[in-house]
């Protein structure tokens, strides 16, 4: 099995990654909190084998020629092991924070896609740049701007999905799903697979040509009496969006996420926490030592995917990661 974790932050990211390697990381990827998300991955392509992604880079904010020439440009760095990530996020954070547009969002994600596709296409083979779309329109690549054909094939796009309807155009239109990491067994096989085979089977696609990629949140036990209160604050933050509430309806526990979200709204982000009972804990993040770790995983994600990445809240020690890995039969 593939066990991919984060990076956190650009600084010192070179020899971290070359730690994590050593671990049994077969790679390591960034998301968009408070650092850019592909500074570090430009450090991280130098350590020969590993395996580099995003995950996620928002894309709405983004134009695709800025996302193409970056994703191109760390592909050619890591000699063909970067994977472009993309997600969505929020209303609220793609119109408040971020001062873009998020209508229609499905549709929206699927054309940019398609113009990454046509721009990468483009680059190739010299064909003229003509893509002309509802959000996205690209007619002009002079030859001043063009690249050329990257000798490892151009980035695989992977989208970040949790609902079903963008789970399944994810499974129309890319190369692979990276399935949030606030879920559960439970959601991720009744909800998240048959959304990925409909989608499979809308564009004639097989299961084959796409890549599910599992998130699981990880809190590994340290004897502390707080070891898991991170963990704790991370759950409800996610459990207070209205996003993630059917990870929730699933379990039974849907009313809580009203509650976590008025409390949000009043800044009591410590009490949120309390309301993450030991039974939401430990169906959602995978908790205890690393052999638990473990088990909790390889019973979350058996039969879907043999790679998949670990989420937590700080960097995870690197003897911790070794166990989990060793105990997941991981490539070391």
């Amino acid at each position: 099995m593939k066990i991919m974790t984060a990076l956190f932050g650009p600084t010192d990211v070179v020899h971290r990654a070359e730690a994590l390697k050593e671990a049994g990381a077969s790679g390591v990827f960034t998301f968009e909190g408070p650092h850019d998300v592909f500074t570090p991955l430009v450090l991280a392509s130098q350590v020969t084998g590993l395996d580099v992604m995003s995950n996620v880079a928002i894309g709405f904010p983004r134009n695709p020629i800025q996302l193409a020439h970056q994703a191109n440009d760390l592909q050619l760095l890591s000699e063909g092991r970067f994977v472009l990530g993309l997600g969505t996020q929020v209303r609220a954070q793609i119109e408040k924070r971020y001062g873009a547009e998020f209508d229609r969002p499905v549709e929206r994600m699927k054309e940019l896609v398609g113009a990454l596709r046509a721009i990468f296409a483009t680059w190739a083979t010299g064909e003229r740049l003509d893509f002309r779309g509802e959000y996205y329109r690209h007619t002009l690549m002079t030859p001043t701007f063009v690249p050329g054909p990257n000798p490892y094939g151009p980035p695989p796009i992977y989208l970040g999905a949790l609902g079903p309807r963008l789970t399944r155009a994810t499974a129309e239109v890319a190369d692979g799903l990276l399935v949030m990491p606030f879920g559960s067994k439970k959601f991720l096989h009744e909800s998240t697979m048959p959304a990925v085979r409909a989608g499979l089977a809308a564009a004639g696609r097989s299961e084959d040509d796409f890549e599910v990629v599992p998130e699981v949140i990880v809190s590994v036990a340290t004897g502390r009496d707080d070891d898991h209160a991170s963990t704790r604050m991370l759950l409800a933050f996610y459990g207070s969006t209205p996003a993630y509430k059917p990870v929730l309806d699933a379990h039974g526990w849907g009313d809580l996420q009203p509650e976590l979200n008025a409390m949000s709204k009043q800044g009591r982000w410590a009490e949120m926490a309390t309301l993450i009972s030991d039974d939401i804990l430990h169906t959602i993040a995978a908790c205890g030592t690393p052999a638990e770790v473990a088990a909790h995983i390889r019973d979350r994600v058996d039969g879907v995917s043999d790679r998949l990445c670990l989420y937590q809240t700080g960097p995870i020690a690197t003897d911790a990661l070794a166990e989990i890995v060793d105990a997941l039969g991981g490539d070391r």
